[in-house]
Protein backbone atom coordinates (compact mmCIF):
# COMPACT_ATOMS: atom_id res chain seq x y z
CA UNK A 1 0.00 0.00 0.00
CA UNK A 2 1.17 3.25 -0.87
CA UNK A 3 2.25 5.41 1.72
CA UNK A 4 1.10 9.25 0.84
CA UNK A 5 0.68 12.45 2.86
CA UNK A 6 -2.33 14.75 2.32
CA UNK A 7 -1.87 18.59 2.15
CA UNK A 8 -4.71 20.20 4.06
CA UNK A 9 -5.29 22.04 0.86
CA UNK A 10 -6.67 18.80 -0.73
CA UNK A 11 -8.96 18.28 2.04
CA UNK A 12 -9.92 21.79 2.32
CA UNK A 13 -10.92 21.15 -1.48
CA UNK A 14 -12.68 18.17 -0.81
CA UNK A 15 -14.85 19.49 1.35
CA UNK A 16 -16.04 22.33 -0.88
CA UNK A 17 -16.66 20.68 -3.63
CA UNK A 18 -18.74 17.85 -3.93
CA UNK A 19 -16.64 15.87 -7.24
CA UNK A 20 -13.20 16.03 -8.33
CA UNK A 21 -9.43 14.79 -7.90
CA UNK A 22 -9.21 15.96 -4.39
CA UNK A 23 -12.21 14.32 -3.49
CA UNK A 24 -10.50 11.19 -5.09
CA UNK A 25 -7.51 11.43 -2.94
CA UNK A 26 -10.03 11.59 -0.25
CA UNK A 27 -11.59 8.53 -1.00
CA UNK A 28 -8.55 6.11 -1.59
CA UNK A 29 -7.69 6.84 1.54
CA UNK A 30 -10.78 6.23 3.66
CA UNK A 31 -11.17 3.01 1.53
CA UNK A 32 -7.49 1.89 2.75
CA UNK A 33 -6.34 2.11 -0.82
CA UNK A 34 -3.46 4.30 0.32
CA UNK A 35 -2.39 4.82 3.73
CA UNK A 36 -1.92 8.27 4.61
CA UNK A 37 0.34 9.54 7.50
CA UNK A 38 -0.23 12.40 9.97
CA UNK A 39 2.12 13.99 12.26
CA UNK A 40 1.51 16.78 14.95
CA UNK A 41 1.73 19.72 12.92
CA UNK A 42 -0.29 18.10 9.85
CA UNK A 43 -2.87 17.34 12.72
CA UNK A 44 -3.48 21.16 13.60
CA UNK A 45 -3.44 21.77 10.35
CA UNK A 46 -6.32 19.71 9.61
CA UNK A 47 -8.03 20.56 13.04
CA UNK A 48 -7.94 24.13 11.78
CA UNK A 49 -8.95 23.97 8.06
CA UNK A 50 -12.51 22.52 9.37
CA UNK A 51 -12.79 25.41 11.08
CA UNK A 52 -12.28 27.88 8.60
CA UNK A 53 -15.03 31.17 7.64
CA UNK A 54 -14.70 29.54 3.80
CA UNK A 55 -16.45 26.36 5.51
CA UNK A 56 -19.50 27.82 5.23
CA UNK A 57 -19.46 27.45 1.37
CA UNK A 58 -19.34 23.54 1.84
CA UNK A 59 -22.34 21.75 0.95
CA UNK A 60 -21.05 19.58 4.45
CA UNK A 61 -22.75 20.76 7.56
CA UNK A 62 -20.37 21.69 10.65
CA UNK A 63 -20.92 18.09 11.98
CA UNK A 64 -20.45 15.93 8.41
CA UNK A 65 -17.25 18.22 8.04
CA UNK A 66 -15.97 17.10 11.76
CA UNK A 67 -17.19 13.66 10.78
CA UNK A 68 -15.51 13.79 7.58
CA UNK A 69 -12.19 14.48 9.39
CA UNK A 70 -12.67 11.83 12.52
CA UNK A 71 -13.03 9.60 9.47
CA UNK A 72 -10.05 10.87 7.90
CA UNK A 73 -7.93 10.78 11.04
CA UNK A 74 -9.12 6.91 11.83
CA UNK A 75 -7.17 5.61 8.83
CA UNK A 76 -4.03 7.37 9.40
CA UNK A 77 -0.66 6.31 10.60
CA UNK A 78 0.50 8.66 12.83
CA UNK A 79 4.29 9.40 12.34
CA UNK A 80 6.79 10.95 14.99
CA UNK A 81 9.15 13.57 13.47
CA UNK A 82 11.98 13.29 14.84
CA UNK A 83 14.51 15.10 12.98
CA UNK A 84 14.08 18.29 11.06
CA UNK A 85 15.63 17.96 7.82
CA UNK A 86 14.25 22.05 6.86
CA UNK A 87 14.50 21.33 3.36
CA UNK A 88 14.04 25.39 3.27
CA UNK A 89 11.30 25.31 -0.04
CA UNK A 90 9.52 28.52 -1.37
CA UNK A 91 6.82 28.14 1.38
CA UNK A 92 8.40 28.05 5.03
CA UNK A 93 5.22 26.64 6.20
CA UNK A 94 5.41 23.38 3.86
CA UNK A 95 8.95 22.36 5.09
CA UNK A 96 6.51 20.07 8.01
CA UNK A 97 5.20 17.97 4.99
CA UNK A 98 8.38 16.72 3.80
CA UNK A 99 9.87 15.92 6.57
CA UNK A 100 6.88 14.03 8.04
CA UNK A 101 7.30 12.59 4.17
CA UNK A 102 10.79 11.43 4.95
CA UNK A 103 10.01 10.18 8.37
CA UNK A 104 7.36 7.98 7.30
CA UNK A 105 8.82 6.96 4.15
CA UNK A 106 6.02 8.18 1.74
CA UNK A 107 6.39 7.65 -1.77
CA UNK A 108 4.31 10.65 -2.62
CA UNK A 109 3.26 14.26 -1.13
CA UNK A 110 -0.35 15.12 -2.70
CA UNK A 111 -0.57 18.84 -3.05
CA UNK A 112 -2.39 21.70 -4.99
CA UNK A 113 0.62 23.45 -4.45
CA UNK A 114 2.94 21.60 -6.37
CA UNK A 115 5.17 24.36 -7.41
CA UNK A 116 6.19 25.23 -3.72
CA UNK A 117 8.01 22.11 -3.15
CA UNK A 118 10.59 23.08 -6.09
CA UNK A 119 14.32 24.57 -5.55
CA UNK A 120 14.73 23.43 -2.10
CA UNK A 121 17.96 23.16 -1.00
CA UNK A 122 17.74 19.13 0.27
CA UNK A 123 16.30 17.22 -2.32
CA UNK A 124 14.68 14.17 -1.26
CA UNK A 125 14.17 11.85 -5.07
CA UNK A 126 12.09 9.33 -3.09
CA UNK A 127 9.75 11.40 -2.27
CA UNK A 128 7.22 12.57 -5.55
CA UNK A 129 5.42 15.88 -5.10
CA UNK A 130 1.71 15.24 -6.87
CA UNK A 131 -1.27 17.11 -7.97
CA UNK A 132 -4.15 15.50 -6.76
CA UNK A 133 -4.98 15.12 -10.54
CA UNK A 134 -1.64 13.69 -11.04
CA UNK A 135 -1.75 11.22 -8.09
CA UNK A 136 -4.98 10.02 -9.51
CA UNK A 137 -3.91 9.53 -13.11
CA UNK A 138 -0.41 7.64 -11.68
CA UNK A 139 -2.63 5.64 -9.47
CA UNK A 140 -5.25 4.38 -11.97
CA UNK A 141 -1.80 3.74 -13.73
CA UNK A 142 0.21 1.76 -11.58
CA UNK A 143 -3.19 0.07 -9.30
CA UNK A 144 -6.19 -0.25 -11.09
CA UNK A 145 -9.34 1.90 -11.16
CA UNK A 146 -10.17 4.27 -8.44
CA UNK A 147 -13.80 3.53 -8.18
CA UNK A 148 -15.76 2.92 -5.44
CA UNK A 149 -18.36 0.63 -6.80
CA UNK A 150 -17.25 -2.43 -5.12
CA UNK A 151 -17.68 -1.19 -1.53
Amino acid sequence: MERIVVDTNVFLSALLSPSGNCRGVLRLCLLRRCQPLMGEKLFHEFCDVVQRPVMARSPLSEWERQELLEAFFSVCEWVQVFFLWRPNLTDEGDNHLMELAVAGMAGCIVTQNARHFRGGELHFPEVRVETPSGFQQRWRRDYGDDDDSDS
